[in-house]
């Protein structure tokens, strides 16, 4: 069947919309006609050439959709059924899956054999699918392990965030650092993850969440979140700033931006056993540095894959979260815009002045 599709031919040029081919479902695949799908800063990665990706490919992976088909062995969802995808598509048998780190897996069993065909393809020639979605087009067929079933009351724009940067977030929060109640937080950079990461440690009960931007109109979005502080990077130095603020530093810090200075930052404003955790995607071969003798005060730094996630049980739970009015996605989307006009939202996402823009198909 046609799908129409942003298509990227090379990096630092423009998505150009196309008709692409994608094949009937497979055994094990899920046809979807994708209803919303974020403008998420990390496609802009691979945009921006920071990140390796075979061209032509249809970049995407924060969406919603509605189920159209499914193959002969899929029995989690049928037609019908609505869904929000995950670049975190698990093989189920890995030692990643079978010690409950599904995020961590990297099997190839979820991608098609180079002997069968293609999922997508362009003029008769196959293109990859970026993790195994690429969800920037009007249909997806994907692996029935990169899909989640939802429930049909909740609003699909909405379900589409919940795909990537809340998962992220508040997966953050909850599982990969696993924030206790009073405890003080901060978190840099606020888009669609640094509020979702506030949201989440509002959830969690921190006692004191400190938002970070270089944006100062950010401050009451921010607290809209959550958070109960604000500090405004560009006026001052935020470690600094931290530091006074908290009699030595936070417990937890967020890095949701994924740049040397404010990675090194996340760690210099926690205190003495406090955990720094860098959620933002850092361009290949970027290096930062660090105190080896603050290492001695047990602070620690780790790393983050879409929140440590385990979808298939957070994600409904996210769902709950929003209807009861603990999650605060009507405010995230910054605004709707068409699949025409996927270069213009990632021309205003780049000035860092909106939060999530989410393309309705």
């Amino acid at each position: 069947m046609k799908a129409k599709a942003a298509v990227m031919y090379r990096p630092h040029e423009p998505l150009k919309i196309e008709m692409v081919d994608l094949d009937q479902p497979a055994r094990n695949e899920v046809l979807i006609k994708t209803a919303f799908a974020g403008v998420c800063h990390s496609d802009l990665h691979y945009m921006e050439g920071l990140y390796p990706r075979a061209c032509p490919c249809v970049l995407g992976h924060e969406s919603s959709g509605v189920v159209l088909a499914v193959g002969s062995d899929v029995t989690y969802v049928k037609p019908g059924d609505h869904v929000i995808t995950c670049v975190s598509v698990f093989c189920g048998e890995c030692e990643y899956c079978l010690s409950g780190r599904m995020s961590l897996c990297v099997s190839p069993a979820t991608r098609r054999p180079e002997s069968a065909p293609a999922r997508m393809s362009l003029n008769g020639v196959a293109m990859p699918q970026p993790g195994n979605l690429s969800s920037f087009a009007d249909h997806m067929l994907v692996h029935e392990h990169a899909v989640v079933k939802i429930r049909e009351d909740m609003p699909l724009d909405r379900a589409a965030l919940i795909g990537c940067a809340v998962t992220t977030g508040v997966g953050a929060v909850f599982r990969t650092a696993k924030v206790e109640p009073g405890s003080t937080v901060a978190v840099i950079g606020l888009g669609g993850i640094g509020l979702s990461a506030i949201n989440g440690a509002a959830i969690a009960g921190a006692g004191r969440i400190i938002a970070i931007d270089r944006v100062a109109a950010k401050s009451n979005l921010a607290r809209e979140f959550g958070a109960t502080d604000f500090v405004d990077a560009s006026a001052v130095d935020p470690v600094k700033e931290i530091r006074a603020m908290t009699d030595g530093g936070v417990d937890y810090s967020f890095e949701c931006v994924g740049l040397k200075p404010t990675v090194e930052q996340s760690f210099r404003m926690i205190k003495r056993g406090g955990c720094a955790t860098v959620i933002g995607m850092m361009p290949v071969g970027m290096r930062f540095e660090l105190s080896g003798a603050e290492i001695l005060g047990e602070k620690r730094i780790q790393g983050c894959a879409m929140g440590s996630n385990r979808f298939r049980t957070d994600m409904p739970r996210f769902v709950d979260f929003y209807m009861r009015g603990l999650l605060k996605l009507d405010l995230m989307i910054s605004g709707r815009v068409a699949l025409e006009q996927i270069n213009e939202a990632y021309a205003e996402l780049k000035k860092g002045e909106v939060a999530r823009q989410v393309i309705a198909f």
